[in-house]
C-alpha cells in the first residue's frame, strides 16, 4: 500500500505544478489586454487554444503512455509546460500567444492523462477517491500561488510571472517523472467494490462504439462549459461588476474580493474532487452527479443575481467551483468501472476530450458578452447545461449502465 499511496502522491505533485496553466490565466488577461489592447475575446481565444490541445491530443497521449510508459512522456511534459509559459512571457502577437497555449496545452495533457489513468489503475478498489484526489492536485494546486502571481504582475509585469512560473512548474514536472510509474503485474489488489465494474477491459476502438460513452461525452461537455467560463472570465467579470478590488473579510482574513475569490475558488475546486468521488465509491456515480451537478447549475444562477455584492462574490463563486470540480473525478472513474483499467488513460482521454467542447462553447459564451454587454445570457445557458446534465444522470445514464453491467448499483 505504501508504494501504491506515494504513486498516487507524486501524481498529485504533476497535477499541483501544472495548476497554474488554467486557473492562473484569468489573473493575467486584463494587463495583456491593457498592453496591447487586442480585446478579451481575441486573448481568450490562447485559452480555449489551450484547452482543445490539453485534451484533444489526450487519446493519443495516453495511448503512448500505455504503450512507452510514464517516464519518458512526463519528461516531455515537464519542458512543454516551461517552454509554453516562457513563449507567452515574451509574447508580442496574439500568435505567438496562441502558439504558447499549443504548447502548454500539450505538455498540460501528458501530465493530466497521465496522472489521472495512472492513479485509477492503482487504485481500482477506491477510483473515485484516487481520481479525485489526483484531480484535487489540479484543482486547488494554484491556490497557494495566485496571490504570489497576482503580486508579481502587479510589482514587476505579467511577462516576470509568465516567465517566473513557467521555469519552475517545467522543473517540478521534469524531476518528478523520474519517479513515476505505472502498476507491474501483481501489485495491485484483486478487489470487490460495491460500484459495478467491468469484467472485461475495452480497447478505444470499442469504447467509441458504445451509446454510453456517447453520452457521457454530452454530458461531460455541458458541466465543462459553465465552469471553463467562470476559470477563464471571473476577473473579468469582476471588474465589470466593480467588487475586484473591494475588501472582503472572511475566516478572519481581509483582501480584495477578487484574488479571495480566486484563492476560495481554487481550494474548494480541489477538495471537491475527492470528497464527491468518495462520496461516489459509496452511494453511486450517478446518484452523485444529480447532486453536484444540480448544484451547480444553482451556483451559477445565484452567482449572476449577486455579483455586484463583494461578499456574496467571494462565496458564491467558491459555491460554483465546489459543485464544477468533481466532474474530474466522477467521469475518470465511470469510465474505467464502465470499459476496464487496461486501457484506461486512452478511453478516458477520449472522454476528457469533451473539456475541449466545453471551452469552444465557453469561447461562444465569451463572444456573447461581449455582444450583448451582459453576463446574463451566457450564464443562463450554462445553468441550464447543468440541470439537464443532473436529470441526465438519473433519467438516463443510471438504467443504461446498469443494463451495460449487468447489475444493479
Amino acid at each position: 500500500m505504501g508504494f501504491r499511496v506515494s504513486q498516487l502522491v507524486i501524481g498529485i505533485l504533476c497535477m499541483v505544478a501544472i495548476a497554474n496553466l488554467q486557473y492562473g490565466w484569468t489573473l493575467f488577461v486584463e494587463p495583456i489586454n491593457q498592453k496591447f489592447n487586442w480585446g478579451r475575446p481575441a486573448i481568450q481565444i490562447a485559452f480555449t487554444v489551450f484547452i482543445l490541445m490539453e485534451t484533444w491530443l489526450v487519446p493519443i497521449e495516453g495511448w503512448l503512455i500505455d504503450k512507452f510508459g510514464l517516464r519518458n512522456l512526463f519528461a516531455l511534459a515537464g519542458v512543454l509546460v516551461g517552454i509554453g509559459w516562457v513563449t507567452n512571457a515574451f509574447a508580442s502577437s496574439l500568435g505567438m500567444l496562441y502558439l504558447g497555449a499549443v504548447i502548454g496545452g500539450i505538455g498540460g495533457g501528458i501530465v493530466y492523462g497521465g496522472a489521472v489513468g495512472n492513479a485509477l489503475k492503482w487504485f481500482p478498489e477506491h477510483r473515485g477517491l484516487a481520481a479525485g484526489l489526483t484531480a484535487m492536485g489540479y484543482g486547488a494546486g494554484s491556490a497557494l500561488t495566485v496571490v504570489p502571481i497576482a503580486n508579481m504582475i502587479k510589482d514587476r509585469g505579467y511577462e516576470s510571472a509568465f516567465f517566473a512560473f513557467g521555469i519552475g512548474q517545467g522543473i517540478i514536472v521534469l524531476l518528478l517523472a523520474f519517479v513515476f510509474r505505472a502498476p507491474r503485474t501483481g501489485e495491485v489488489p484483486v478487489v470487490v467494490t460495491p460500484v459495478a465494474q467491468a469484467k472485461k477491459d475495452s480497447t478505444p476502438m470499442q469504447v467509441v462504439k458504445t451509446p454510453i460513452f456517447w453520452l457521457l461525452y454530452i454530458m461531460f461537455t455541458m458541466m465543462a462549459t459553465g465552469g471553463l467560463m467562470a476559470t477563464s472570465q471571473l476577473a473579468s467579470m469582476a471588474k465589470d461588476y466593480k467588487v475586484a478590488d473591494v475588501p472582503v473579510t472572511l475566516l478572519g482574513l481581509t483582501l480584495a474580493a477578487l484574488p479571495f475569490a480566486l484563492s476560495i475558488d481554487r481550494v474548494l475546486n480541489g477538495l471537491c474532487r475527492p470528497f464527491f468521488g468518495w462520496v461516489s465509491d459509496r452511494i453511486g456515480r450517478e446518484n452523485t452527479m444529480f447532486i453536484a451537478f444540480a448544484l451547480e447549475g444553482i451556483g451559477i444562477i445565484l452567482l449572476l443575481m449577486n455579483a455586484h455584492n463583494a461578499v456574496a462574490f467571494v462565496i458564491l463563486s467558491g459555491l460554483v467551483f465546489f459543485a464544477w470540480g468533481e466532474i474530474y473525478s466522477l467521469f475518470p472513474s465511470m469510465c474505467t468501472d464502465l470499459f476496464g483499467k487496461q486501457f484506461a488513460t486512452a478511453n478516458y482521454g477520449l472522454l476528457y476530450t469533451a473539456k475541449g467542447m466545453g471551452s469552444l462553447l465557453g469561447l461562444f459564451g465569451a463572444y456573447l458578452i461581449a455582444v450583448t454587454g451582459t453576463w446574463v445570457t451566457a450564464f443562463v445557458i450554462a445553468s441550464s447545461f447543468d440541470i439537464v446534465a443532473a436529470l441526465l444522470a438519473i433519467i438516463v445514464l443510471k438504467p443504461m449502465r446498469m443494463r451495460m453491467l449487468g447489475k444493479a448499483g
